[in-house]
């Protein structure tokens, strides 16, 4: 199908407008374009660059890049822990908010930019203590790690121990996020011009790889079943009943790894602009406010934002609950994690190969394209999840073709996951005003990341009022507390009557066809309007931008 669109001249804008438009303000180097470390674009390069110039500098950003990951797979290795101690749905809904700073960060993005010691550095200033926070407090949780996931195994339905477990996570989430903010301002600056190009080279690899290691790594060693199958039995190692790593053991290490690499950095490494421009401009701390709020009255951006923050309504079940309830259909949580391995050289490769069908005028054609394909997924998935019991072996394993299949099925989700994220970044670098081309990135990148987070949290919510319990000993209800007690010391177990996930997954759906229907024809419309509704209005002065009143001539309907 072949989208069409009618353009408007540039006779039918506002001449004054039209001439006013001046490209004087560079990208704002300290607030970044990527807001989740899931979130990765396309990195680029110069193509004239010698490397081995910053290939000191180069290391250190990866290294830091690597160390920001850490905390952020760990975060995301919790969920998967404390399912398997039988938390509700609204208890991991309480700790999906431990995610949320990523998507938050452009909120005190401009403080850490305009707040700093100047003989201690702009970054450094941030940088060195964040850091040092961030392993102070993996090694004081080291010590307290174990009592926590006790307590909150034994008082399941006792929410202030969720919520206890979430404080601690959301603060090292946000001290990730400040790091970032710091290391991404510090990379535009650290490395000389004709090599900036691999800022984002190291921000995409060196987050992946620490993700990496904070996630699946982690929950592969630290598996007693994946540490005898396939290291101690080959090795003739004697069987034990942890695995080759812990949890405590694991905060503890990277923690003395922040402290000493930060006081390194903070020793060893002096803060130097390469690219420093005197007659550049840059905006304070109130005037950065300021001009985000400029952009967000335009009414463009005020209708990408309401696409934003609903489109991804129909695919929160599937993106929220499926690992979950793989693991309550005993798939192991390391295994899980396992199936992520094959998917990496996929997830590199993928957008360099779609990457030649955004290079038009209209990107989201294949937004719009892969949208239902998506949530035909949703529906495989979802079969898939029904029919997880009937592979599993009398010892409680899966056959190879199990997760071969599974695979496959997460494979092909991912081609259409990441046909939509690139579709959507392509769109995002098209009509980003380059006055404030960081800022406004930013901010597109802010509102798709809270669309997830919001629609998910709400999703985890919603499952415990969609569940209907029955006790395996009589059929008795277990809708209470005293009544899972109850069923409990009868030896029995409190099975959901209706699944939760499944009604979700049909609502969701059924949501995502209806957001289709009704946004189909504002995402034709916005990818035909011409660059001047994107677009603030300025004269060559700085001032000019903050002061005037915009005047959008375009009015976006649903």
């Amino acid at each position: 199908m072949e989208f069409r669109c009618r353009l408007k001249t540039e006779s039918t804008l506002n001449k004054k407008d039209t001439n006013q438009i001046q490209l004087f303000i560079e990208e704002q180097s300290t607030i970044d374009t990527a807001s989740l470390p899931s979130s990765l674009g396309t990195p680029s390069m110069p193509k004239q660059s010698d490397w081995r110039k910053d290939k000191c500098n180069i290391s250190l950003l990866l290294f830091l890049y690597l160390l920001q990951g850490i905390p952020l797979g760990m975060a995301a290795s919790i969920p998967l822990i404390i399912q398997t101690y039988g938390t509700s749905w609204s208890q991991q809904a309480i700790f999906s908010f431990a995610f949320w700073p990523f998507s938050l960060k452009l909120l005190w993005a401009p403080i850490v930019d305009a707040l700093y010691i100047k003989r201690y550095g702009r970054r450094k200033t941030w940088l060195i203590p964040v850091q040092y926070l961030i392993g102070l407090v993996m090694i004081i949780l080291s010590y307290h790690i174990n009592d926590i996931l006790l307590t909150t195994q034994a008082s399941i339905n006792n929410q202030p121990h969720i919520y206890f477990l979430t404080s601690i996570f959301f603060g090292l989430s946000f001290l990730a996020a400040t790091q970032d903010i710091c290391v991404d301002g510090w990379a535009l600056s650290m490395l000389s011009r004709e090599n900036v190009g691999w800022a984002s080279i190291c921000n995409s690899v060196g987050q992946t790889a620490g993700y990496f290691l904070g996630n699946v790594v982690f929950l592969a060693f630290e598996s007693k079943d994946f540490a005898n199958s396939y290291i101690r039995q080959p090795l003739n190692m004697e069987l034990q009943s942890t695995g080759l790593i812990t949890l405590p053991g694991f905060l503890l290490f990277w923690g003395i790894i922040f402290l000493i690499s930060t006081t390194l950095v903070a020793l060893l490494k002096h803060e130097i602009d390469e690219n420093y421009d005197p007659n550049e401009p840059h905006f304070g701390l109130t005037e950065t406010y300021k001009v985000l709020l400029k952009v967000f009255r335009l009414s463009s951006v005020q209708s990408i934002a309401l696409i934003l923050l609903t489109a991804k309504i129909g695919f929160a079940a599937t993106d929220a609950m499926t690992g979950l309830e793989l693991i309550e259909r005993g798939v192991a949580r390391d295994s899980l994690a396992l199936l992520a391995i094959p998917l990496v050289p996929l997830q590199i490769i993928l957008p360099f190969l779609i990457s030649k069908y955004m290079t038009g005028r209209k990107p989201l054609n294949v937004y719009i394209k892969s949208y239902p394909f998506r949530l035909i997924l949703g529906i495989i998935m979802a079969i898939f999840v029904y029919y997880t019991p009937t592979f599993q072996n009398y010892n409680k394993t899966f056959p190879w073709y199990y997760y071969t299949l599974a695979i496959i099925i997460y494979g092909i989700h991912q081609i259409f996951v990441y046909n939509m994220f690139v579709s959507q970044m392509a769109f995002f670098a098209q009509v980003s005003d380059p006055k404030i081309g960081g800022t406004y990135m930013t901010l597109l990148n802010t509102l798709s990341n809270l669309g997830t987070n919001w629609i998910s949290t709400t999703a985890l919510y919603a499952a415990d009022y969609l569940t209907w319990k029955t006790c395996s000993l009589g059929g008795s209800q277990c809708e209470t507390e005293n009544e899972e007690k109850t069923c409990r010391i009868l030896g029995g177990v409190c099975h959901p009557s209706i699944d939760p996930y499944y009604i979700e997954i049909t609502i969701c759906i059924t949501a995502g066809i209806i957001w289709l229907l009704w946004k189909y024809q504002t995402i034709i419309r916005l990818q035909c309007l011409p660059i001047t509704a994107w677009q603030i209005r300025s004269n060559r002065r700085k001032s000019h931008i903050l002061a005037e009143d915009d005047e959008s001539s375009f009015l976006i309907t649903a």
